[in-house]
C-alpha cells in the first residue's frame, strides 16, 4: 500500500475508532460549519444557505459558527485542527490563500498551511467592487482616482484585515493606478461596511454580494469592479481593466474540509454539495444576495486554487511586511 493509500486508510480507521460508526453512516450528528469572518460578510450570506441546504442533503444539521479575528486566521486555523471526520467544516475566502504568506512576511509562524485542507466545493468566484457612500463627491472611478492622487494621504479605506480580500486587491490598485490612499483594517468584512456606512472610511472594495442592497438601497455606489466580464449583479459598473487599470482579484467562496477526513465522507459532502449548487432556489438565493453561483467541483476547484493562490502570494510578497 502506499503512502497516500495508507493514509487514507488510516484515516477511516481513525473516524470509526472516534464515533463508534463507519465512515458509511455519515453523518450521525449535527455538522459545525466555521466561517472564519463576523456575520454580514461574503462568506457568511453564501454559508448559510448552502448550510441549510446541505442539512437538508445530508439529513442532519449544519450550525454555522462565525469565528472572527485575525483577518480569518483564527477561524481557520480552528477548522484546521478540527478532528477530521467530517463533523466541522469550513466555508472560507480567497483570504485563506495568502494568510499563511502574510504571516511568514510578519515573521511569525503560519497559523495554518494550506496542505491542512481539502477542497470540496467551490461555490461563488466574484470580482470585488470599489464602492463608496452614495454622498461621496466621485460619480466616476475617474473622478475618484484623480482625487486621491491629488490629495496624498488624505483618504482611507477599509477592509476584513490586513492581507485579506479587501485588502490584497486595494493594494493592486494602489500600485497600478499610482495613488496613495490609507488602510484601516477591520475584523471582517461586516465591520468594514458599517465604518464605511458611518463616514469613519472613504471606500472599501467587497464582493458583490456584501454591498448590492445597500447600493439599491440607494447608500453606497459602486465605482469600478476588479473582474474581465460584466457582473451579472452589476453589469453597468466598469471593470478596472476596461480603464487602463491591470488589477485582477475574485472573492471566491468555497467549502473545505479538514485533511485527513475519510474518503467517503468527501464523496458524500461533494455529492451534497453538487445537489445544493445544481438547486435553483439555493442559486436564486444567492443570487438576491449578490452572488450568483459559480461552481467546481472538488478536482477543478483544486486547480483552479493552486493558480489563484500563486497569484495571491505574489501580490502579498509585493505588499511587503507591514508594521
Amino acid at each position: 500500500m502506499n503512502l497516500p493509500a495508507l493514509k487514507r486508510a488510516l484515516a477511516v480507521v481513525a473516524f470509526a475508532a472516534t464515533t463508534g460508526a463507519s465512515a458509511s453512516d455519515y453523518p450521525q450528528r449535527p455538522i459545525t460549519m466555521i466561517v472564519p469572518f463576523p456575520p454580514g460578510g461574503v462568506a457568511d450570506t453564501v454559508a448559510r444557505p448552502v448550510a441549510e441546504a446541505l442539512g437538508r442533503e445530508l439529513k442532519q444539521s449544519i450550525v454555522v459558527e462565525n469565528k472572527a479575528g485575525a483577518g480569518g486566521s483564527l477561524g481557520i486555523a480552528q477548522a484546521a485542527r478540527a478532528t477530521p471526520d467530517g463533523y466541522t467544516v469550513l466555508m472560507t475566502l480567497s483570504s485563506i490563500s495568502v494568510l499563511p504568506e502574510a504571516d511568514r512576511l510578519q515573521g511569525r509562524k503560519p497559523a495554518y498551511q494550506l496542505e491542512q485542507f481539502v477542497p470540496i466545493a467551490r461555490f461563488t468566484a466574484d470580482p470585488t467592487v470599489l464602492v463608496v457612500r452614495a454622498d461621496a463627491p466621485w460619480k466616476t472611478l475617474e473622478a475618484f482616482i484623480a482625487d486621491v492622487r491629488g490629495k496624498p494621504g488624505t483618504y482611507n479605506y477599509g477592509s476584513s484585515g490586513n492581507y485579506g480580500s479587501m485588502h490584497v486587491p486595494m493594494e493592486m490598485l494602489k500600485s497600478q493606478a499610482g495613488i496613495d490612499i490609507t488602510h484601516i483594517p477591520y475584523t471582517g468584512a461586516g465591520p468594514a461596511l458599517t465604518a464605511l456606512l458611518g463616514g469613519q472610511v472613504d471606500a472599501v472594495a467587497s464582493g458583490p454580494s456584501s454591498v448590492l442592497q445597500h447600493i439599491k438601497g440607494g447608500k453606497l455606489r459602486a465605482l469600478a469592479h476588479w473582474g474581465d466580464a460584466p457582473l451579472a449583479t452589476l453589469p453597468q459598473v466598469p471593470s478596472l481593466a476596461s480603464r487602463q487599470i491591470e488589477a485582477r482579484f475574485a472573492q471566491w467562496t468555497g467549502l473545505l474540509v479538514p485533511a485527513g477526513t475519510p474518503e467517503p465522507v468527501v464523496q458524500q459532502l461533494r455529492a451534497a454539495a453538487r445537489r445544493v449548487a445544481a438547486d435553483p432556489a439555493i442559486q436564486a438565493s444567492i443570487l438576491q444576495a449578490g452572488s450568483p453561483v459559480d461552481y467546481l467541483d472538488a478536482p477543478q476547484f483544486a486547480a483552479y486554487w493552486k493558480e489563484d493562490a500563486a497569484a495571491l502570494v505574489s501580490a502579498v510578497r509585493r505588499i511587503g511586511r507591514l508594521e
